[in-house]
């Protein structure tokens, strides 16, 4: 298997698991005169959009080191 693949794979996977541990618990809506705090999961026990975008941030950092390390790796060999 290419070595870069099964890093970004690896990459995007950890980054996944580290964005879903440090998902933000606490969403708010601020409007004038208005503030709304939702505490952990969103409506019918989904994740609201901010921590979906958390995650997906940190899946595609992940990706994105994984993959450098496999050009690294494949350079190497």
């Amino acid at each position: 298997m290419n070595v870069k693949i099964l890093c970004l794979v690896l990459g995007l996977l950890a980054g996944g698991i580290v964005g879903w541990l440090t998902r933000p618990q606490v969403a708010e809506i601020r409007l004038p005169g208005i503030d709304i705090k939702l505490q952990g999961e969103g409506p019918r026990g989904g994740l609201t959009s901010e921590q979906s975008r958390h995650i997906g941030l940190a899946a595609v950092v992940g990706a994105i080191i994984g993959l450098g390390v496999g050009f690294v790796a494949e350079r190497r060999r």
